[in-house]
């Protein structure tokens, strides 16, 4: 246990090397026991992880160039213990659902690569080294999708690659000048992020620190209205990219909000909460909006993604347990839930070559374990009780309701509109006459589909009865970095804020 974080940051790197030895016949099953193997170390991970102890577990250090402060840290907590578990689970699913065989050896050992850019996100605690995972995952998506892509794969790959990476520029500066504050309050240089959660930040600096780390953070999520790569990134990506770029990549941007704005700019945080939440009901609003008027399956997932994530950043900005702690756990149910929404309708196009909802029709009857499992995942989607899109859902908009309940009214709003246009899908896709002659013949799931996505039923109705052993862990990290920001807060009004809504959450 003692090196098990560099164990999963770099074995899936590691194994793609060695992949290259590999024949292009043995290279799929090579890869599942990789990402099986991977995933197995993330679940050792959680067993060994102390979910009473708030701190970062199984902290790796090695200082390598001590004069300008930069260092090899890993750790890991109860808020990025699960993305990391996330993470490596849907990397699984993803390559036993995987039904390409144009140049797959290329294609598996990208997406190696891409875990190895992935996790390192989620467990790097020198912020040099998260700025270069953080860069180092547009590489990977950006080959998948430009070269296992669609028609039109090539402009997706470039606007995908030239947003996020434009978007990281400005957090680069802001990193710099980060490190440059510490040495001149303390002496040294340090980039590790324990050592700059000590910092106190002077009001004013905090704003321009805020802006140009929350710039980056707001493309990845993607908030409106840096939002336009990723209807198109999904459109033409294949459709292992497709999953991986919903149910991980996404999440890099809303868990920048929580591991830096938050507690690194707390006063910040607060003097942008109100327009940061107005941006994410419009995010919730228009994209659920837009979903609706989309004739593209995949479309209408891909505009639906936008529109969660807005509920995922309305409670990370509620700053308090409720909010923040559901946050977390909404991207973990997104994912789960996005991922298979994905992977459901790629099966449908590798029958059919079509993602429109006019060709389809009727295919309850002809093929019900699809529908079956599309139905569940679609009523997990629209937030369904018992399911675990409820959860998150949930408490991201209880913690928002402290701060208002006016924009928490219009969020939900959101909610209703997405189990209008999901169930509009359903209805066209899945019920009616068999209109088309060639959905006849369609053959429903086969073992490898349902291996991949039996796991991921499991998981929707489990935790969405038994949500606790997650939430319970993510909340005791949660409550330390509240504790945290009320401690840094330059402003009495953001104390005031923080302490406020943990009181009134039952949570102080």
């Amino acid at each position: 246990m003692e090196h098990i974080l560099s164990l999963l940051v770099f074995f899936p790197a590691m194994a793609a090397l060695l992949g290259f030895m590999v024949n292009k016949e043995s290279i799929r099953a090579y890869a599942i026991g990789v990402s099986a193997i991977e995933f197995f170390l993330s679940i050792i991970l959680w067993i060994g992880f102390d979910a009473s102890n708030a701190g970062y577990q199984f902290v790796e250090y090695f200082a390598l160039i001590p004069s300008y402060g930069m260092s090899y840290y890993l750790g890991v907590d109860g808020i990025s213990l699960f993305l990391v578990i996330l993470t490596t689970f849907t990397t699984m699913i993803a390559l036993i659902a995987l039904n390409i065989e144009k140049d797959i050896k290329n294609l598996i050992l990208s997406v190696l690569f891409l875990e190895m850019a992935m996790v390192g996100v989620f467990v790097i605690l020198d912020i040099i080294w998260f700025y270069a995972f953080w860069e180092l995952s547009l590489v990977p998506m950006l080959y998948i999708i430009g070269a296992w892509g669609s028609t039109r794969r090539v402009y997706a790959a470039i606007k995908f690659f030239l947003y996020t990476f434009a978007g990281s520029i400005l957090m680069l500066v802001g990193i710099l000048y980060m490190a440059h504050l510490y040495y001149q309050a303390t002496g040294v240089w340090s980039f590790a992020l324990p050592d700059w959660y000590m910092m106190q930040i002077p009001f004013t600096t905090q704003l321009w620190l805020f802006g140009a780390f929350f710039l980056a953070f707001a493309v990845k999520v993607p908030m409106f209205p840096f939002h336009t790569w990723l209807p198109y990134a999904h459109g033409q990506a294949p459709t292992i990219g497709s999953i991986i770029l919903a149910a991980v990549l996404l999440k890099m941007g809303s868990y920048g909000f929580v591991r830096f704005s938050l507690p690194l700019f707390p006063d910040a945080s607060v003097y942008f909460l109100m327009p940061v939440a107005i941006v994410a009901i419009i995010m919730v609003i228009y994209a659920a909006m837009v979903a609706y008027a989309q004739e593209d399956m995949k479309q209408v997932i891909a505009y639906s993604s936008i529109s969660h994530m807005g509920i995922v950043v309305l409670g990370t900005f509620a700053m308090n347990a409720e909010g923040i702690t559901g946050s977390i756990f909404l991207m973990l149910s997104h994912g789960i839930v996005s991922g298979a929404l994905f992977m459901l309708v790629g099966m449908i196009y590798d029958r059919r070559h079509t993602k429109l909802m006019k060709d389809f029709g009727g295919l309850a009857s002809v093929m019900p374990g699809f529908a079956t499992i599309y139905g569940i995942m679609l009523m997990a989607s629209v937030g369904l009780p018992l399911t675990i899109g409820f959860v998150g859902e949930f408490l991201s908009l209880a913690g928002f309701y402290r701060i208002s309940w006016v924009m928490t009214m219009l969020a939900g709003t959101g909610i209703i509109l997405g189990a209008v246009y999901m169930l509009v899908l359903y209805k066209r896709s899945f019920f009616g006459a068999v209109v088309h002659e060639e959905n006849k013949t369609l053959k429903d799931l086969n073992a490898k589909e349902l291996t991949a996505l039996i796991p991921l039923v499991a998981l929707v109705v489990i935790l969405g009865i038994y949500p606790k052993p997650v939430l319970s862990t993510i909340d005791m990290s949660v409550q330390k970095m509240l504790v945290l920001m009320e401690q840094k807060a330059v402003e009495q009004s953001t104390k005031d804020l923080i302490i406020n809504a943990n009181t009134v959450g039952g949570t102080k």
